[in-house]
C-alpha cells in the first residue's frame, strides 16, 4: 500500500466511567445521569493507537472524528496530543431522537466526504456493548467491515487482519481498501507528553453540522429513525421491608438479605382453574380489550 495513500479516520466515542462514584437517579419517566463521569471509549483508544503506529511506521495521516456535543472536544484534543493530524467534531440538534440507522447515515456521509483509506474504531462500547453504527455506515458505503480485530497489517491495496472468533479461535481475514476495521481493546494507548498536551489545548477542531454534510433533515434524527421513539416509564418497586433477617434462614441467605438492604420481592399468586374456566376467562379478557368481536365464540 503506497504511503501517500494511507489516510486513516478514527471514530472516537465516549462512555460512562464504570468506576465509582456513579449515580443514576429516576424521577417519573426521566433518568438523570448526574454524577457520572464520561471517558473516551477504551476500545476506540486502542484503535487510535493502532492508527498512530501506522503513522510512525508508514507515514499515514490520522484524522480523528467525534459525533456529539462540545464536551467531546476534550477527547479530540487528547487524540491530537497523542499525535493525530486533524480533528473533526460533528453535531447538530437534528440528530436528537435518532436510532442506529439515522446515525449511520450521518457517519456514512462524513466518511464519503473525508474519503479515508481506512476507518478505525473500537469493536464495542465499554458501557453499552456492541454499537451497530460503524458497521451500518460501512454497509451503506459498500465498504468491507471487519470486527473483533486484534492485529492489522497493510499489504499493497489490501489489509490483512487477525480477528477473534468463537471459543478463543483466531481468523486471518483480508479485505480491499477502503474498509472499516473494528478493534478489540488489545493495544495500550501511548501517554502524551506534557508539551503535547499543552499544545493540544489550542488545537484547531473543525466544527461540522448538517450544512457541511448536505443531508436533508428527514434522513437523520427522529425523522430518519426506523424505530419510532416511544414514552417509557421506570417500573416502581413494590417491596416488602424486612427489619432483620429471619434467624431460621441459612447464614448465606441472611447475608444476602442484609446486602439487599432488607428488601425482598413479594410472593406471587398462583390461580388454579380448570381448562374450561381458564379458556372462558381468556375469552372474556380478549373481549374486554377489544381483541375479538363480541359474537366470536
Amino acid at each position: 500500500m503506497p504511503n501517500n495513500k494511507l489516510n486513516i479516520l478514527v471514530l472516537m466515542r465516549e462512555t460512562n466511567d464504570p468506576r465509582p462514584p456513579a449515580r443514576v437517579t429516576t424521577r417519573g419517566a426521566a433518568i438523570s445521569d448526574r454524577g457520572l463521569r464520561r471517558i473516551p471509549n477504551p476500545a476506540d483508544m486502542a484503535a487510535l493507537e493502532e492508527a498512530l503506529c501506522l503513522k510512525d511506521t508508514k507515514g499515514a495521516k490520522v484524522t480523528v472524528l467525534a459525533v456529539g456535543p462540545d464536551r467531546l472536544d476534550d477527547t479530540l484534543r487528547l487524540a491530537v496530543s497523542m499525535g493525530a493530524d486533524r480533528a473533526v467534531r460533528f453535531w447538530d440538534h437534528g440528530l436528537e431522537g435518532g436510532d442506529a440507522i439515522a446515525d449511520a447515515r450521518v457517519l456514512a456521509r462524513i466518511v464519503t466526504i473525508l474519503s479515508p483509506t481506512l476507518v478505525f474504531t473500537g469493536s464495542r462500547l465499554a458501557d453499552r456493548g456492541d454499537d451497530p453504527v460503524p458497521a451500518l455506515a460501512a454497509a451503506k458505503n459498500a465498504m468491507p467491515c471487519i470486527a473483533a480485530a486484534v492485529s492489522f497489517t497493510p499489504v499493497f491495496d489490501q489489509v490483512e487482519v487477525e480477528r477473534k472468533s468463537d471459543r478463543g479461535a483466531r481468523q486471518l481475514v483480508s479485505a480491499e481498501t477502503p474498509c472499516t476495521i473494528l478493534f478489540e481493546e488489545i493495544r495500550s494507548p501511548r501517554y502524551p507528553s506534557i508539551d503535547a498536551v499543552t499544545t493540544a489545548i489550542s488545537a484547531d477542531i473543525e466544527k461540522w453540522d448538517l450544512a457541511h454534510l448536505g443531508l436533508p433533515f428527514w434522513e437523520i434524527g427522529a425523522a430518519g429513525a426506523y424505530l419510532a421513539a416511544a414514552d417509557f416509564g421506570v417500573p416502581r418497586p413494590d417491596p416488602v421491608r424486612v427489619v432483620t433477617p429471619d434467624p431460621s434462614l441459612p447464614a448465606f441467605e441472611r447475608i444476602l438479605s442484609l446486602l439487599s438492604g432488607g428488601i425482598k420481592a413479594r410472593a406471587g399468586k398462583l390461580n388454579i382453574q380448570s381448562a374450561d374456566d381458564t379458556a372462558a376467562a381468556l375469552v372474556r379478557i380478549f373481549r374486554e380489550e377489544g381483541l375479538t368481536a363480541a359474537g366470536t365464540p
